[in-house]
């Protein structure tokens, strides 16, 4: 029985979307494989899912990475030279931000004061009043809370079922 040719185009139904890629995937490993065993070829097949699981085969006398160079000697381009420029540009602005950090915790810990200005100075002062003050109030809210927690518990420790004597007539029974 011969096979149905079937129309080209994306399968809605995403379970048969499923199905199909991963048949037609596990297709295209084989034909890897056959490729590297019976023609000596060096091959490296990576596929990414609409899942973004990746999937991928490399001839066993290889690796990806070497089929990369390899295609980059050939075809005379870099594929990694933009990237490796931007990433040496965020390097050194993430350096930066990083000395300037340490820069101003050194300051804050009293060290490194004789290269501030007046001004400058002033604005560590008040960043350090600041930051005091929020240390002040969150110390505070701890003990407040911590104070109050402690008389709720002493208040549970004297009546722990709350029935404290509100001054009520014991002597009448009622609702029997």
């Amino acid at each position: 029985m011969a096979r149905g040719k079937i129309q080209i185009k994306k399968i809605e139904n995403s379970t048969n979307r499923q199905v199909t890629y991963s048949k037609r995937r596990n297709g295209l490993f084989k034909k890897a494989h056959e490729l590297t065993v019976l023609c000596d070829a060096e091959v490296s097949l990576v596929m990414v899912s609409c899942t973004d699981k990746v999937h991928d085969y490399t001839s066993p006398s290889t690796t990806t990475k070497r089929i990369f160079d390899q295609y980059q000697q050939t075809k005379g381009i870099d594929l990694w030279s933009s990237h490796y420029e931007i990433m040496k540009e965020n390097l050194e602005k993430l350096k930066e931000v990083n000395m300037k950090i340490r820069r101003e915790m050194r300051q804050r810990m009293g060290q490194c004061l004789n290269d501030l200005s007046f001004q400058d100075l002033q604005s560590l002062e008040s960043d350090m009043e600041s930051a005091w003050r929020v240390i002040h109030d969150r110390a505070d809210r701890v003990l407040t809370n911590q104070i109050e927690t402690s008389k709720k518990k002493e208040a549970m420790d004297q009546d722990p079922y709350g029935l404290g004597d509100n001054g009520g007539d014991y002597n009448s029974v009622m609702g029997f």
